[in-house]
C-alpha cells in the first residue's frame, strides 16, 4: 500500500507511466545472437561486483613488505606491497581466492563476448547506416576492455605480469622521438618506477571503468532510440521488428541469462585455477620466466613481436627498433581499419540507405573473405604466443616452430579467405540453402560476377502486393478500439500489432508504415458470445438470488449477535 501510494505520487509529478509503458512494449528479436550484448553487459557487472571486493584488500604500492601468511614458501620474504597483498588475498582472506579468480574469468569472458559480438555485427552488416556511431562505440569499448584487462593483469607485480609490462614499455619506447617521453609520463619515471603500480591501479579501478560505464550507457540509449536490427524472414521488413516484448518475456529471458552468467563465472572461479601468482614469485627486473604467455586477448600482440624478424632501420638519423612495426604499426593499423570499415564499405558499394534488416554472411562475399582472412591472421598470432609451450610439447627447437609459424601467418590467411569468398558467392548465386547443399554448378556460378546486395537492395523498391501472393493486412473493430495484424497464408505466419488504436484510419496508417505495399482488408471483429438458453439464464438468476439471500441472512445474524452482546454487557439491577 505504501509503495503503491509512493509510486502514484511520483508518477503524478513526473508523468513517467506513459514512458514506462512505451519502454516495456519495445520489441526485441528472438534470435540467440542478439543476447551477446546482454552477455557482455552481465560479465561487466560481475567484474564491477568482484572488483569492489578486491579493492578492499589490495595494496597498490611498490613499497617493501615482509609477507607473513598462509603460503609457507613465501613466509618471511620481502616483496612489494602489491604482491604481498595479492598473495594474502589468495591465501588468508575469506573467499578471497574465489572472488579474485572469478574476477579474472569475468575479464576474459567480457573481452571474448565483445569480440564475438563485434564479429557478428561485422558479418551481418549491422554497422551500416544508421548505426555507424554504435559501431564506433563498440570498437572503443573493445579497446578499453583490452587496456583495462592488461592493467589489472599487471597490478599484482608478480614475475609474469612484470615481464608483460616490460614488453609494453619496450614497445612504447620504440616510437621514434616521443617513445621515452611517453614512458616517463605514464610511469612517472624509468621502468620500474615507484609510481607504476599506483598509476596502474587508478587507471584500472577509476579511469577506464568510468569511461566504460559511460559508453555502455550511451550504447544502450542508442539501442533504445534506434529500431533493433533483425534477420530477414516472413513478416519482417525494414519498417518493423518481430519478436518478444521487453516485459515480461524478454525480461525473464535476460534475467535467466544473468543468473547463468554469475553461476558459470563463480563455478570457474571456484573450480578452475587461473593466474597463480604465488607460484611465479615477485617481479625482479633481472629475471624472466620461460615458457611464458599472456592472456589470450593480448596474445596476438605478443605473437606478432615473436614472429617479426629483428630488423632495425634508421630514418633521418633516428633508430626505429624492431618492436615498432609489430607492436605499434600493426596495432594502430588494426584499430584504424576497424574504425574506418563502415565508411570504407559505404564508399566502395555506394550504399547510403538506412538498413534495419541484416545481411546473411553469404550476401556480401567481399566482406566474408576479408573477415575470414583477418580472423585467420590473428588466430595464427595468438597461437604464436605459445610457441615455447608448442616447442616443449613437440620436443623441437623453438626457432623451428617460429619459422613454421612465419610461413603460416603469410600463407593461411589467403588460403582461408579465398575459399570463403568463393563459397559465399556460390551460396549467394545458387539455390543451395546451406553449405552442404552446394553443387558443382553452384561452385561454377560462384566464379561469375554477382551483384552487390547493398547497392541493389537500396535501389529496388518494395515489391507490391500482387508479386507477394498470400500476404495481407487484416483490420477489424474490437469494441471501442481497432486492431490489425499481418498474415502470410503460405507460411502460416500471423503477427498481431502491439497496440490497439481508436479509429480505423489510425489502424490503416500504422499498418501501412509497418508493411508498405501489402494489401489491407477489413474483416469482421470477434463474434460476441452466444446468448445463453432460458434454462441456463433461469439457473443463473436463481443462483444470484440465493447468494444474495445468504449474504443478507449472514448480515442480519451478525447484527443480532452484536446487539445481544451489547445487552449482556449492561449491568443488571442490584
Amino acid at each position: 500500500m505504501i509503495l503503491d501510494r509512493l509510486a502514484r505520487a511520483v508518477d503524478d509529478r513526473l508523468r513517467l507511466s506513459p514512458l514506462t509503458r512505451k519502454a516495456l512494449a519495445k520489441v526485441f528479436p528472438d534470435h540467440w545472437s542478439f543476447m551477446l550484448g546482454e552477455l557482455a553487459l552481465y560479465s561487466f557487472v560481475a567484474l564491477l561486483l568482484t572488483g569492489v571486493y578486491l579493492t578492499l584488500f589490495f595494496d597498490p604500492s611498490s613499497a617493501d613488505r615482509v609477507y607473513h601468511g598462509g603460503y609457507a614458501p613465501l613466509d618471511g620474504t620481502t616483496t612489494s606491497a602489491a604482491y604481498a597483498s595479492t598473495v594474502r588475498l589468495s591465501w588468508d582472506v575469506r573467499a578471497g581466492l574465489l572472488i579474485r579468480q572469478t574476477h579474472h574469468w569475468s575479464a576474459l569472458l567480457f573481452v571474448a563476448v565483445i569480440l564475438v559480438h563485434l564479429v557478428r555485427i561485422f558479418f551481418t552488416g549491422a554497422f551500416r547506416k544508421p548505426r555507424e556511431l554504435n559501431w564506433l562505440v563498440g570498437v572503443t569499448m573493445l579497446t578499453l576492455a583490452l587496456a583495462n584487462g592488461f592493467t589489472g593483469y599487471s597490478m599484482p607485480d608478480d614475475l609474469l605480469s612484470g615481464l608483460g609490462v616490460r614488453i609494453i614499455v619496450s614497445v612504447v619506447e620504440s616510437i621514434p622521438l616521443v617513445g621515452s617521453w611517453l614512458v616517463a609520463l605514464g610511469l612517472g619515471g624509468e621502468f620500474p618506477s615507484d609510481e607504476m603500480i599506483p598509476r596502474l591501479f587508478v587507471t584500472h579501478v577509476l579511469l577506464v571503468p568510468a569511461v566504460l560505464v559511460a559508453l555502455v550507457s550511451a550504447h544502450l540509449a542508442m539501442v533504445v532510440r534506434q529500431k533493433h536490427t533483425q534477420f530477414p524472414g516472413p513478416g519482417r521488413t525494414e519498417h518493423n521488428v518481430v519478436g518478444s516484448r521487453l516485459y515480461p518475456s524478454y525480461t525473464l529471458r535476460s534475467l535467466a541469462l544473468f543468473a547463468w552468467v554469475l553461476a558459470v563465472l563463480f563455478a570457474l572461479g571456484g573450480l578452475a585455477q587461473i593466474n597463480p601468482v604465488w607460484l611465479y614469485g615477485p617481479f625482479d627486473p633481472a629475471q624472466a620466466t620461460s615458457p611464458a604467455q599472456p592472456d589470450w586477448y593480448v596474445a596476438w600482440g605478443d605473437g606478432a613481436l615473436r614472429l617479426f624478424p629483428p630488423w632495425e632501420i634508421h630514418i633521418g638519423g633516428y633508430l626505429v627498433p624492431a618492436p615498432f612495426f609489430p607492436g605499434v604499426v600493426l596495432g594502430g593499423v588494426t584499430f584504424l581499419a576497424l574504425y574506418a570499415w563502415p565508411f570504407l564499405e559505404r564508399l566502395c558499394t555506394g550504399d547510403r540507405a538506412p538498413h534495419q534488416l541484416l545481411d546473411r554472411p553469404r550476401d556480401h562475399p567481399v566482406r566474408m573473405g576479408v573477415g575470414v582472412m583477418a580472423l585467420t591472421f590473428f588466430g595464427v598470432l595468438v597461437v604464436t604466443a605459445g610457441d615455447g609451450i608448442i616447442a616443449r610439447l613437440l620436443r623441437v627447437p623453438v626457432y623451428d616452430v617460429l619459422n613454421v609459424l612465419r610461413v603460416l601467418v603469410l600463407v593461411l590467411p589467403p588460403l582461408a579467405g579465398a575459399p570463403a569468398f568463393l563459397l559465399a558467392r556460390a551460396l549467394c548465386r545458387g539455390d543451395a540453402a546451406r553449405l552442404g547443399e552446394l553443387t558443382r554448378a553452384d561452385l561454377r556460378a560462384g566464379r561469375q560476377p554477382t551483384r552487390r546486395p547493398g547497392r541493389d537492395a537500396a535501389e529496388e523498391p518494395e515489391l507490391p502486393a500482387p508479386d507477394r501472393p498470400g500476404e495481407r493486412i487484416e483490420i477489424w473493430p474490437d469494441g471501442d478500439v481497432w486492431r490489425w495484424r499481418y498474415r502470410d497464408e503460405p507460411s502460416g505466419v500471423a503477427i498481431l500489432a502491439n497496440r490497439a488504436v481508436l479509429t480505423e484510419q489510425e489502424a490503416t496508417e500504422s499498418a501501412r508504415s509497418a508493411y508498405p505495399g501489402v494489401d489491407q482488408v477489413t474483416v469482421p471483429g470477434p463474434q460476441p458470445p452466444a446468448p445463453s438458453g432460458r434454462a441456463r439464464t433461469a439457473l443463473r438468476r436463481l443462483g444470484n438470488a440465493a447468494l444474495g439471500a445468504s449474504l443478507l441472512a449472514a448480515a442480519l445474524r451478525q447484527r443480532r449477535a452484536r446487539r445481544s452482546g451489547e445487552r449482556g454487557d449492561e449491568p443488571g439491577p442490584r
